[in-house]
């Protein structure tokens, strides 16, 4: 079992620290004159319950690998967490505080993984700090399972969550806790903050959902509702979710914003402002606070400290862990492995060997298809792969013969399988991959429509400045989907993921292309990757060489390779599908002479990063350059290109092949076009 340190303050100190984290909060919302004091305020009670007395870290080592993980969902109120990390012994000195919300502090407006020591994940858009919480005690539980041994349980810990009303309506909730229930995730204990308020006031008019009877229909054990300034029934709370009852715990805490503010307390005003300085000098008052602004009494610090307690639940873990190496030296070294984020060193050969097969076979197959074969492989090769697909499993293709199932028994226990059945829940599938990841020892995949991918983006987004590995199978990618339509058929969805900063976006045209879009989604372990793969075969495209795929864009043929011996007059410029219409334009303008080269760009984002030099030699800067992509065309202008193929409009329902020769995505008028362009 883990082991807690035993905390338990008198009612006397609990108080003070609880007030300590007010006037901090109330006094850095002040000093930056922005902010929401209102939620660290109400909510300081609880934070003395859980952090004061539970919570199992140590402020000396943040990335501890066992520690649990606290997640503040309703990020506005980022002062809480902050003053916790300040005062239990973090490294983020007072001035820090003193600094929130200021340029390259480490208190920024809301809290970011990897800028403050302690932060486990990036919040803020609400909703989806709860549900990386459910992404985190997922990867919790299904590596206790892999890893543990009788006699050694070297993974065991919770995953702690506040979170507000604002949480509670957001969508994206009800698809996460869902699946907690469902997942039976009984180390996961979310404390609600039921404090009534949201921006616009009283949430009685537009928040009428019993939220308890909700949570027992997810399978989740509903304990209160509690008097959240209780500290003691705060901590009994904890200690009954703590026990088990082989479901995931919400807890019900009746609060109020702003606690301790004569005036604005149980307000709105409370929520997102600064109390001003007459307001926060009558809540000195009333708490009984006499200390200047940011400075804290040393029997507050004492009361707080948790760095022996921290270092000595360390100390156990690593005295059971040693023990555990001893006798399972090969699962411990690979438990390190993966919880480092580190592959194997036979991936890059498995790599290489996967490319060479693929480029050997040959084979035309939707990239749809060349994506289950590449993932065939490394599936196979790595265990910390963890897929699955929203609904769409047998048309995205996110399942090998290494990836069963997952699945949970009445007791709660996990199969063992690594493919996960997410339901119709896209956004929900997004922010879990980012908690399963923000965890540490899966490397999380997931598949649904391109078009769907709208459901997601904020996730996306979210992967992309937290800096996360995280494997987006966007399928169906264009309207070569056909007879489902304009709704399923992605226009801009290319061009719209393109603009997400720190996300790789790959559209491949044939199965070596995917392969290697894999190889670079896999070993690059700070930016998420989405892969946009066709429904429709797509022909093999011929290559020289297979080393330059990776660097995003290659020259694919020169006019030599249909028989000219000339220098080629201009570039055609594809991705996925399109690529094999330009090369077959290129033979057709053969045949009159005109001589071009064919440019296959599975990632812009990948070549933007080249140097000056690689990108001038693959576009050099005298020819004209052609874009063709089923897609919207104003992403390729900044290419310089004279002439783009593309498709600014929704498509229709029919079959591909039509569809293709309707909208001009025909070997015939990229031809033309080309032949237009050179003659000015």
């Amino acid at each position: 079992m883990s082991s807690t340190p035993n905390h338990t303050p008198q009612t006397a100190d609990a108080t003070l620290m609880a007030n300590a984290v007010r006037a901090l909060a109330m006094d850095a919302v002040q000093q930056a004159n922005s902010g929401h004091p209102g939620a660290p305020m109400g909510m300081a009670d609880i934070a003395v319950a859980l952090w004061g007395r539970h919570l199992k870290h140590n402020p000396a080592d943040p990335l501890w690998a066992d520690r649990d993980r606290f997640v503040l969902s309703n990020g506005h109120g980022s002062m809480l967490i902050y003053a916790l990390l300040h005062l239990t012994g973090y490294a983020l000195p007072v001035e820090e505080l003193r600094n929130f919300r200021q340029l390259h502090s480490k208190t920024p407006g809301h809290p970011e993984v990897d800028v403050t020591p302690g932060v486990e994940t990036t919040t803020g858009p609400l909703g989806q700090g709860i549900t990386n919480a459910v992404g985190m005690a997922l990867a919790e539980k299904l590596l206790a399972h892999e890893f543990n041994r009788p006699g050694h349980t070297v993974v065991d810990h919770h995953t702690y969550v506040f979170l507000g009303d604002g949480c509670l309506m957001e969508g994206i909730s009800h698809e996460a806790c869902a699946l907690a229930g469902a997942w039976k995730l009984d180390k996961l204990i979310a404390i609600y903050d039921d404090n009534g308020i949201s921006i616009d006031g009283q949430v009685t008019p537009w928040f009428i959902d019993d939220t308890a009877k909700r949570f027992e229909a997810y399978g989740w054990t509903v304990i209160g509702p509690v008097d959240g300034h209780d500290v003691d029934a705060v901590d009994a709370a904890i200690a009954k979710a703590r026990k088990g009852s082989g479901k995931p715990v919400l807890i019900v805490a009746k609060t109020t914003i702003g606690k301790g503010s004569p005036n604005r307390a149980g307000t709105a005003k409370a929520h997102g402002e600064a109390l001003g300085g007459e307001e926060i000098a009558l809540t000195r008052a009333a708490l009984g606070w006499s200390h200047e602004p940011f400075v804290l009494p040393e029997e507050v610090y004492t009361a707080w400290d948790r760095k022996q307690a921290g270092a000595d639940a360390q100390a156990e873990w690593t005295k059971r862990f040693d023990a555990y190496r001893a006798e399972f030296p090969e699962q411990a070294a690979e438990l390190l492995r993966r919880m480092r984020g580190e592959l194997p060193a036979s991936f890059a050969q498995h790599a290489v060997d996967a490319m060479v097969a693929a480029h050997e076979k040959a084979e035309t197959v939707a990239s749809r298809k060349a994506s289950q074969l590449a993932l065939e492989a490394f599936t196979r090769a790595l265990p910390e792969l963890l897929g699955g697909s929203a609904d769409l499993t047998g048309s995205n293709l996110t399942n090998t013969s290494s990836t069963p199932a997952l699945r949970f028994d009445e007791a709660g226990t996990p199969n063992g399988g690594r493919h996960i059945n997410y339901g119709v829940r896209e956004f929900g599938m997004a922010a879990i991959m980012n908690g399963v990841a923000l965890h540490g020892g899966f490397i999380p995949y997931g598949g649904t429509f391109l078009t769907f991918s709208d459901y997601s983006r904020n996730a996306i987004r979210m992967a992309a400045l937290m800096k996360r590995r995280v494997i987006h199978v966007f399928t169906h990618d264009s309207i070569g989907l056909g007879e489902d339509g304009p709704t399923h058929q992605s226009v801009e969805h290319a061009a719209s993921l393109r603009l997400i900063p720190g996300l790789d976006v790959w559209r491949p045209a044939d199965t070596t292309e995917t392969i290697a879009a894999w190889t670079m989604a896999i070993g690059n372990a700070s930016r998420p990757s989405a892969l946009l793969l066709s429904r429709q075969n797509l022909p093999y495209l011929p290559k020289a060489q297979l080393d330059e795929i990776s660097k995003g864009a290659y020259v694919l043929a020169e006019p030599s390779e249909v028989g000219l011996k000339k220098k080629a007059q201009a570039v055609i410029m594809a991705t996925g599908s399109e690529v094999g219409l330009a090369l077959h334009a290129q033979q057709q303008l053969a045949v009159q002479g005109i001589a071009v080269r064919v440019v296959s760009v599975p990632s812009t984002s990948v070549f933007d990063r080249q140097s000056v030099a690689y990108k001038t030699q693959v576009l050099p800067k005298n020819l004209p350059r052609i874009a063709v992509e089923a897609g919207v065309t104003d992403f390729w202008w900044k290419y310089g290109c004279a002439a783009v193929i593309g498709l600014d409009r929704y498509g229709e329902s029919a079959p591909a092949n039509v569809l293709f020769k309707e909208f001009g995505f025909t070997a015939e008028n990229v031809a033309a076009t080309v032949r237009k362009v050179l003659r000015g």
